[in-house]
């Protein structure tokens, strides 16, 4: 099992990017970090800087058919940089456009909305991203963990990092790993 782990040179959740990472490993898979640019990614404790991650590829260089599925990490300030990089939203559009399955915790469902993917989906979010959800033709939940199975792809979607336990097993058991 090969994830493809998306985010911003800066502003990623660490949490919910480090959490999901090692369920990957620890289920024998191979997880990667795709950027948009650098070397290296600085994630954050909530508003904090925290640790920074070196990056194994960079978003332009990547094919979603590299990939058994796709994790977008949350925080506010990540998902808000992908959803203005074209090769970003190209690259998790193409996950849907070739039936692969897509994971998003937090914030991270901001990047769905700019690649127009949400529409006639069930998903969950953090909160404030209801109305976003919700205008871009999407069904907003309130739920720890929502597996919405729509035009042949899954997608795993989460709240918050106290979701997180539930998210990697979904996300797992849906990218073929078995929970």
């Amino acid at each position: 099992m090969r994830v493809a782990f998306l985010v911003a040179p800066e502003g990623a959740e660490q949490i919910e990017l480090t959490d999901p990472w090692n369920a990957v490993k620890d289920a024998g898979g191979t997880p990667v970090l795709l950027s948009t640019d650098g070397d290296t990614v600085q994630a954050f404790n909530h508003l904090d800087k925290a640790d920074t991650f070196p990056v194994d590829r960079l978003v332009s260089q990547a094919q979603p058919s590299e990939f058994d599925g796709l994790v977008l990490p949350g925080g506010v300030a990540n998902p808000d940089f992908l959803r203005t990089d074209e090769k970003a939203v190209a690259f998790v559009k193409g996950f849907f456009d070739a039936g692969l399955p897509v994971a998003a915790i937090c914030h991270a469902p901001w990047t769905l909305v700019e690649a127009d993917v949400v529409r006639g989906r069930v998903l969950t979010s953090y909160p404030s991203l209801r109305t976003d959800i919700r205008n871009a033709g999407g069904t907003w939940v309130d739920e720890q963990v929502k597996v919405c199975d729509h035009d042949n792809n899954k997608l795993i979607t989460s709240r918050e990092p106290d979701d997180l336990e539930a998210f990697d097993k979904a996300f797992l058991a849906e990218f073929g790993a078995g929970g």
